[in-house]
């Protein structure tokens, strides 16, 4: 390793980068002992630093990059498996690129969106990804940008001038309800997720126009919001089964929902794909190792974590590119827990 009398001039941490044999950004980090920072590597930072006689001042470093190197990322419920494979995208993107990602939950209450934003902001974050909750005003997100930069983990927000990556939530419910109309279903049941969220708004829609579509009568007592949770799906199932005339078929606005259905389904002495068909939305890794194995929309929850973060990057290297809206394509994902109806088969 170079001897610090050897050199002349003043040591950079550029200096230190290229005798440890890393990044600059890598060394800054190793400095300020960010955890994402391997012993190894924080140990050839520190080696450099003694053998070239390199002086960190982490106060002027900040002032003079004005970067903290960490993202925030602002989600509604971590225990949803669609959120854990979002952040896990999302992460492994900033952790290339020598960013940590900090998390925190807002339990869709928008008061508590606003104190984890304060909070992020206090952190000083480079930058913001946020999935809303149902109340965010417009103009609240437009001030925020004033402070960093952000990136919107929905398409909803047409007049705000952010990047923003969402799901085809309309084609992927057009999908699903064309595929249990073509099994033979006509009582079909959309179950699942909070009245006031745009996401539910816009599938439920599409649920409705292609229902219309088939000549199939929109009944609204079909419909069952709920909470994002097996509870949620379990109870919903067991409201649509004591209806008079009870659907054959139920979309659901979540895969962790429509785990929920199918433990229902259990409860009642009825099973998915055999006695009821079910159909969710997201496609997390559990939906394959379900019995019966879930049929669902795939949404790509990791992919769209990793373009949120590729947003982010370039929104940060580039504060000046156009705006970007970005779109995940969605697909019906054929399993078991779908058939045609009990009535259909008899005949």
């Amino acid at each position: 390793m170079t001897d610090r009398k050897s050199r002349k001039g003043k040591v950079t941490l550029q200096d230190v980068a290229d005798a440890a044999g890393v990044s600059k950004a890598t060394a800054s980090l190793a400095l300020r002992e960010n955890p994402r920072i391997s012993e190894p590597t924080r140990m050839r930072v520190l080696e450099a630093v003694d053998a070239l006689g390199y002086v960190y001042n982490q106060r002027a470093a900040s002032l003079r990059t004005r970067r903290s190197y960490t993202i925030g990322l602002i989600i509604k419920d971590v225990s949803n498996p669609f959120n854990a494979e979002l952040t896990s995208g999302a992460e492994s993107q900033l952790a290339d690129h020598d960013y940590s990602l900090v998390l925190v939950t807002t339990d869709d209450d928008l008061d508590k969106q606003s104190r984890m934003i304060k909070t992020m902001l206090e952190r000083d974050v480079d930058g913001l990804i946020l999935s809303p909750v149902a109340q965010t005003r417009t103009e609240s997100m437009r001030d925020l940008t004033q402070f960093c930069p952000m990136v919107l983990l929905t398409q909803y927000y047409s007049k705000l001038a952010v990047d923003c990556v969402g799901m085809d939530n309309e084609n992927g419910t057009e999908r699903a309800i064309e595929h249990l109309i073509q099994q033979g279903h006509r009582r079909i049941a959309f179950v699942g997720g909070y009245n006031s969220t745009l996401t539910r708004q816009r599938r439920l829609h599409s649920y409705r126009d292609t229902l219309r579509q088939h000549g199939i009568a929109f009944d609204p007592a079909l419909c069952i919001a709920s909470p994002v949770t097996r509870r949620g799906g379990y109870d919903a199932i067991h409201q649509l089964l004591s209806m008079p005339q009870p659907p054959s078929a139920a979309y659901c606005y979540s895969d962790v929902i429509a785990f929920g259905v199918m433990l229902g389904l259990r409860a009642a002495s009825m099973e998915a794909g055999k006695d009821f068909s079910v159909i969710g939305f997201d496609d997390v890794p559990e939906a394959t190792l379900w019995h019966p194995s879930l049929t669902t929309v795939s949404a790509d929850p990791r992919g769209l974590g990793e373009n949120a973060a590729q947003l982010m990057l370039r929104r940060i290297s580039t504060p000046d590119a156009p705006v970007r809206r970005v779109i995940m394509p969605s697909h019906l994902v054929l399993r078991d827990s779908t058939a045609a109806p009990v009535s259909e088969r008899l005949n």
